[in-house]
């Protein structure tokens, strides 16, 4: 059963990185992966960042990316590595790569890989929205408490028309009882305040799902929570 509500966006601003996505231990990974053999515990935060950039710019481009793909992505053959790690030149992977639950963490690849590069890569484009949902009983809101990812990207999808891309490549999913691919189209999602009959959320994602919000004030959705197995 779908439910209605009205959304208010209260801030839209794109990003090409996302904060805090790159920790001490990161750099720290990708420097064993490169062979550094300099005591990296004794290095700052700054220090080692800078050194990682520096290392990663004495790479050529595809083995720089090959670096951090295998740092970021375990679960792929080195292989499969490799081939991406030349791709990457010249696709945008952060949207084009076909499981969407990879789109984050090619988003900051491309973010940590362009800062070493001064560019070379391209510029990865992504989106900090902020809305106000609010629903006309309350009990229609227990399906963000059910499951929030997806009830709220069928929210999102169900504001734009028929024709967007998120429409037209998961509709089965936005239609259905699972959608197992929302954390790949919402990146980050958290709930600000809680009014009761409104509820703000704050969220990260790609402007590639999001674009049509850009000059949007409002919105009328309807979303439904995923069906419990």
């Amino acid at each position: 059963m779908q439910t209605k509500f009205t959304v208010q966006i209260d801030s839209f601003h794109k990003v090409n990185k996302i904060q805090n996505a790159w920790s001490n231990e990161d750099y720290r990974a990708l420097m064993m992966i490169m062979n550094f053999d300099d005591d990296l515990d004794t290095m700052d935060a700054a220090e080692l960042k800078e050194m990682c950039m520096m290392s990663l710019n004495d790479q050529s481009p595809a083995e720089a990316a090959k670096v951090v793909l295998t740092h970021l992505f375990p679960d792929l053959s080195p292989g499969k590595v490799d081939q991406i790690s030349h791709d990457m030149l010249d696709d945008r992977s952060w949207e084009e790569y076909s499981d969407c639950l990879y789109h984050e963490r090619f988003f900051n690849a491309y973010a940590l890989l362009r800062e070493a590069f001064n560019g070379v890569f391209a510029k990865p484009t992504g989106v900090e929205f902020t809305m106000t949902v609010t629903a006309f009983h309350i009990e229609d809101m227990e399906i963000f408490d059910n499951s929030l990812n997806s009830s709220i990207v069928r929210l999102l999808a169900s504001g734009q028309d028929d024709n967007a891309l998120i429409n037209r490549l998961y509709e089965d999913q936005i239609q259905g009882e699972q959608f197992p691919q929302a954390p790949g189209i919402v990146w980050q999602l958290k709930q600000v305040v809680d009014s009761g009959l409104s509820r703000q959320f704050s969220l990260i994602s790609s402007y590639f799902w999001l674009e049509n919000f850009d000059q949007l004030e409002a919105f009328n959705a309807a979303s439904h929570a995923d069906t419990e197995d």
